[in-house]
């Protein structure tokens, strides 16, 4: 941490949490302390000395003491702080001029073309690391990078992630019921569309990445970056327009008034059923049999009182045994 933080090298920052936990040292006693050579330790006391983070005994000049960490080490702090406090500015200064720079693009300058699988990839990743608000994301094979769903690094930083799925993903298994439950618990907002009409991915309404071509084979090879102008905004339009009509995804039971007749596993079932998967394929992804799947759904039209499954998902819904998480926002 102290390397990391004040910018110490290895063999500094343990030399240093030595000598804190010493009254004092010489250098051949740090040497063993440490298991390292003697010229070694000379030299990294030079240089912590210069720091001001150890100085020579008053009463021996031949051993070493260190110097009160709150003390020495607060500065080192300051300073660091204030580091990043000007790289902060300065990343605002160049991210105005980007953005001004953005507006004055010519017709031909709103469209970028990406070639190649890895690139797209690469873009994808770096445009999920710079999201500060929000992004958007069409799951639809093939990906556009190896993980199928945002990153709990996006999430993590606040930033808001809506997910619209297609069926097919889930329902052939190419995308496992394990990945959504994990970017749900994560944060992201995950529903289920029965079609989508193509991959996107838009981050802060600012860049939106999209095949080049309809094509499985085509969209692997290329992609268009979007920025800012009516294309991106009618792609948002069209993902606003998709994640109205999709089914919210149903991850579990918790604090739900119908709890109790549900549980976890029924709320998965329900929330599948209703984004029109077979209980085969139900079944497959819950790791569980057909017959529990189709026992669980009497269960619940019992319950519900209903006599189909058509009613079932109205009744759910009324009755409020769907967990659509935070899909409300």
């Amino acid at each position: 941490m102290l390397a990391d933080v004040l910018g110490l090298t290895a063999e500094e920052a343990d030399t240093y949490r030595i000598l804190v936990s010493v009254a004092s040292a010489t250098p051949t006693g740090l040497a063993e302390l440490v298991g390292r050579d003697i010229l070694q330790v000379w030299r990294v006391l030079g240089r912590l000395e210069d720091r001001g983070l150890v100085a020579r005994s008053l009463g021996d000049t031949t051993r070493f003491v260190a110097a009160p960490p709150a003390v020495a080490l607060q500065a080192s702090l300051a300073r660091r702080q204030n580091e990043l406090d000007v790289a902060r500015l300065e990343l605002d200064s160049l991210d105005e001029v980007y953005r001004a720079a953005t507006l004055g693009r010519g017709a031909a300058e709103v469209v970028d073309v990406i070639h190649g699988s890895e690139a797209i990839s690469e873009r994808v990743g770096h445009m999920q690391l710079g999201a500060r608000k929000e992004v958007m994301n069409f799951v639809k094979a093939p990906f556009f990078s190896p993980r199928n769903m945002t990153g709990e690094a996006v999430t993590e930083r606040g930033v808001r992630c809506r997910v619209i799925v297609e069926r097919a993903m889930v329902d052939g298994g190419t995308l496992p019921f394990d990945d959504i439950l994990r970017a749900r618990d994560s944060g992201e907002m995950v529903r289920i569309a029965e079609t989508l009409p193509l991959k996107l991915f838009i981050v802060d309404s600012e860049l939106a990445i999209v095949p080049l071509l309809g094509s499985a084979r085509a969209a692997k090879e290329g992609a268009l970056l979007v920025h800012e102008c009516s294309l991106l905004d009618a792609l948002i339009a069209l993902f606003e327009a998709e994640w109205e009509k999709a089914t919210p995804f149903a991850a579990s039971a918790d604090a739900l008034p119908g709890a109790p007749a549900v549980g976890d596993l029924g709320a998965q079932i329900l929330g599948l059923m209703l984004a029109g998967l077979t209980d085969q394929a139900i079944a497959t992804q819950l790791r569980t049999s057909a017959r529990t799947v189709q026992r669980r759904i009497s269960q619940m039209m019992a319950a519900a009182r209903v006599q189909n499954r058509m009613q079932l998902g109205f009744r759910a819904a009324r009755l409020g045994w769907i967990d659509t998480g935070p899909d409300n926002a």
